[in-house]
């Protein structure tokens, strides 16, 4: 698979999960079905900022692109997601994080000493607190900047992202079900990232599409605000 056909795989999946958050019960069956196939979602485009990060022609005008559509896509996450009311503020956004994540990967290039390195790394870390995907993003993020591309790295990264968001799913889990429904529902949410690490790891080709690049890159940036602009919209309709 190229690149890009994951990417529109993941925007799939993103779509199901954002359904799931605004319309459906959660703790039902297709609820939970539909966010744990979300969860393919991040840890794709964490790996793909990795690689676009050192494929870009200017780093500079992929963290402005970034936070460009970070900006852009606040009013139509925070709308997307609030709940009982028109609209509050609920966080910022999945593109927001990735900005962080991006700033990171920067760090990680180009600051020499290590005690600052660390420091500024924990700082941005701490920055995503509020936003979609704290801190397990910029975890991604360090894991797959030290797989570096090499394929059995990343397995191994994967897993490591993985045994994190059990953990983390674990956490919440265990104080909303008994321990063995915790057990289950960690495997769930742990699913989508599985399906992730099999497709980069096992069909990735390294490659992008032959035709329409221009299109299937600005397409993403675009899909992210304008489908949760059509969600929360329609949360408004039906509120």
């Amino acid at each position: 698979m190229s690149r890009d056909a994951i990417k529109y795989v993941a925007m799939l999946t993103m779509l199901l999960n954002h359904i799931s958050n605004v319309f459906m019960t959660s703790g039902t069956f297709w609820a939970e079905c539909f966010k744990d196939i979300g969860y393919f979602t991040m840890p794709v485009m964490c790996y793909f900022l990795v690689e676009g990060y050192h494929y870009t022609h200017s780093k500079k005008r992929y963290a402005a692109r970034l936070a460009i559509f970070a900006v852009i896509s606040e009013l139509p996450f925070c709308l997307a997601f609030t709940k009982g009311a028109v609209l509050d503020f609920v966080g910022m956004n999945m593109i927001f994080t990735l900005l962080l994540c991006f700033a990171i990967l920067l760090v990680l290039e180009f600051v020499q000493r290590y005690e600052v390195k660390v420091v500024l790394i924990v700082v941005l870390t701490a920055l995503s607190l509020h936003s979609d995907w704290a801190v397990l993003a910029p975890i991604f993020i360090l894991l797959f900047a030290w797989a570096a591309n090499d394929k059995q790295k990343t397995a191994y990264a994967f897993l490591m992202a993985m045994g994190v968001f059990a953990l983390n799913s674990m956490v919440v889990g265990v104080d909303v079900y008994p321990l063995p429904m915790a057990l289950c529902w960690t495997i769930g949410q742990v699913a989508g990232m599985a399906l992730a690490a099999v497709v980069i790891v096992f069909c990735y080709n390294g490659k992008r599409m032959k035709k329409g690049k221009t299109f299937s890159k600005w397409f993403f940036y675009i899909f992210y605000p304008g489908h949760l602009l059509i969600l929360g919209l329609l949360r408004l309709w039906f509120m």
